[in-house]
């Protein structure tokens, strides 16, 4: 087991018990080696000790060193330098090991993976770079940022480490984590106080410790280019850096933020490291290492361009190890349970769905990564929105190039007029007049769309048009509201005509011919388009595969249906006219106020429509 230097420690020492006390709140503890010096902690220490030395040297370890198992310089100081698993159970344990007065979750064979990489990396130094790619949810920031940096530095493997997260807020949660377990009672007997604000600096972002090293956290908006740490020992660069949820959604709108964020890390981050350095052939400080975390939200993205790394070893994990499409697919229980969670026809089609999944419960449930994962939800999240299912929980980006769209639902014309409808709106997706190529050149598209008392969406009408002139533009505007009397929003891109269009409909309606539509005081909202189309129209294909957009067989173009099954993202698709309006549609409908709120509660079927 190599050289041991030990001190009597059979008491744990009095800022420990300061620490409990203040821990457990009003409970008091006479003598903290009562939770110190536990059967279970026994149990555990020799546990590992066994790992390592098999089961009779650990008998005698125990016996040996039965006045300072847990102190300085103890066993459990030894065993938790060799183990990282070992460190976190024991002197972390109030953050991975269920207990009558906490509310944590056994932990998952994943979380032991993780830790096995980490030793791997840091205490074999197998490796210098790592990707994790991992699930939403699956405690990653715990269970690798606060519980790497814990061992890190009580250890002084790491002088200084960077810590870079998306927000702010993030990093300085991060932080206040890290502080906390610092100041366990188990690592407060083994290592000291080594949080002291009054002689350290200790402050939101930054954690400089009693031993003389240090921990930084850093927002993705700030830059670590230069950063250095000074002690009394001298300046030190970063000797570890961890990304935990880098990016944003801002940093995949294009393909140019996507690869600024990689660039970035590239030149500014990795460059602040070191290399490692050998004497005589024996390794004497091991070079920089980068640990990254974090789920993919976009094909080339600064984490799939890291999975693409070869310096990088990935550890990737997700929700489930089996194809979840095939799955839910053929599953008969999944499929009628689809079948009731988007039947329009009942009032509380989700109570219906979730009654079902209860009685079948045992045929339905699957083996997840973590037991924190429940089936239902899961399956709730694949149904409603399954391209962030993908992505958030099976950390795939991979079927982003793929059409986005499986299945439309179609109703007959006097079923859907026979619903309720709270609102309607019109969405125009306008294009140019008189192009010389009319194969590639964009369609106007035109959606009428109600929101229904039941909740679901219908697309009553949908169309794509080339017009040589524009006033056959204008004119199709006017014959579309004449049409349906209940619109009263129009939504038009101003993006084409910069609002030249808008007026001219106005103008027109402003005319003494048209005066029962100035009449119904129709609202224009007019704007222009800057956000993402892809990240607009993935709003929507959870809602349109699983029939909550509902679209009229009679009066929805076959050509402009066919359109919007094509889509597979604008990199990869022709036209996407008429899935934008849709997108439109769908997003805008429930933001619209309806003025004459006394109209908005007519029973169309009283009137006859």
């Amino acid at each position: 087991m190599g050289t041991f230097s030990f001190r009597p420690a059979s008491q744990p020492t009095a800022v420990a018990t300061i620490f409990y006390n203040n821990f457990q709140g009003s409970r008091e503890v006479n003598n903290i080696a009562d939770i110190i010096n536990t059967k279970e902690n026994r149990q555990l220490l020799y546990k590992y000790l066994k790992q390592f030395f098999g089961e009779e040297k650990a008998k005698q370890l125990m016996i040996k060193h039965k006045d300072n198992l847990f102190g300085k310089g103890s066993l459990a100081y030894s065993i938790g330098k060799r183990s990282l698993s070992f460190f976190c159970l024991y002197f972390l344990q109030d953050f991975f090991v269920p207990k009558p007065n906490n509310l944590v979750r056994n932990l998952a064979p994943v979380h032991y993976e993780i830790w096995q990489e980490l030793e791997d990396m840091f205490i074999h130094n197998k490796h210098d770079k790592e990707e994790f790619i991992l699930s939403r949810g699956i405690g990653k920031t715990t269970i690798i940022d606060m519980a790497l940096s814990c061992y890190l530095h009580v250890y002084k493997k790491s002088i200084f480490t960077i810590v870079l997260a998306n927000r702010e807020l993030d990093a300085i949660n991060f932080v206040d984590q890290t502080r906390k377990a610092l100041q366990t009672p188990y690592i407060v007997n083994t290592f000291g106080n080594l949080v002291n604000p009054h002689k350290r600096t200790v402050n939101k972002l930054e954690l400089e410790l009693d031993n003389d090293t240090k921990i930084q956290a850093y927002s993705s908006g700030s830059s670590v280019r230069g950063a250095s740490y000074i002690s009394k020992d001298g300046i030190f660069r970063p000797m570890v850096y961890i990304a935990d949820d880098y990016i944003s959604e801002n940093d995949i709108l294009s393909d140019e933020a996507k690869q600024k964020k990689y660039q970035r890390w590239l030149k500014e981050v990795e460059e602040g490291g070191d290399e490692a350095v050998y004497r005589n052939g024996k390794l004497v400080k091991p070079a920089t290492k980068f640990v990254v975390i974090g789920t993919p939200l976009a094909v080339g993205d600064f984490i799939d361009s890291i999975r693409k790394n070869p310096e990088y070893k990935v550890f990737h994990r997700s929700v489930v190890d089996f194809d979840v499409d095939e799955y839910f697919d053929t599953h008969p229980h999944w499929q009628k349970f689809k079948e009731i969670l988007f039947d329009d026809k009942l009032d509380d089609p989700e109570a219906h769905a979730k009654q079902y999944y209860e009685e079948h419960k045992k045929e339905m449930d699957f083996l997840t990564i973590w037991e924190k994962y429940s089936c239902y939800k899961l399956a709730l999240k694949y149904f409603n929105k399954r391209l962030a299912f993908m992505q958030e929980l099976m950390c795939n980006c991979e079927n982003i190039g793929d059409k986005w769209f499986k299945s439309n639902r179609t109703q007959p014309k006097e079923e859907i007029e026979d619903h309720k409808f709270i609102k309607t709106m019109l969405t125009i997706d306008a294009a140019g007049v008189k192009n010389k190529d009319k194969n590639r050149s964009d369609y106007f598209a035109f959606v009428v769309g109600s929101l229904a008392d039941n909740g679901f969406k219908y697309v009553r009408k949908g169309e794509i048009q080339k017009f040589d002139e524009f006033d056959q533009y204008i004119n199709h505007v006017i014959d579309l509201l004449y049409e349906f009397e209940d619109i009263t929003h129009v939504y038009i891109e101003k993006n084409t005509y910069n609002g030249l269009d808008v007026e001219r409909i106005q103008q027109e309606l402003a005319k003494e011919k048209h005066k029962a539509l100035s009449n119904r005081n129709i609202t224009f909202i007019n704007e222009m388009q800057r956000k993402n189309k892809d990240e607009k129209i993935s709003t929507i294909v959870d809602a349109i595969n699983n029939g909550r957009i509902i679209f009229c067989s009679e009066r929805v173009q076959k050509k402009a249906l066919d359109q919007l099954m094509e889509f597979a993202g604008q990199q990869f698709t022709l036209h996407d006219d008429f899935v934008d309006a849709v997108s439109e549609f769908a997003n805008r409908i429930d933001e619209i106020e309806i003025k004459n709120k006394r109209l908005q509660t007519i029973d169309r079927r009283l009137l006859g429509i």
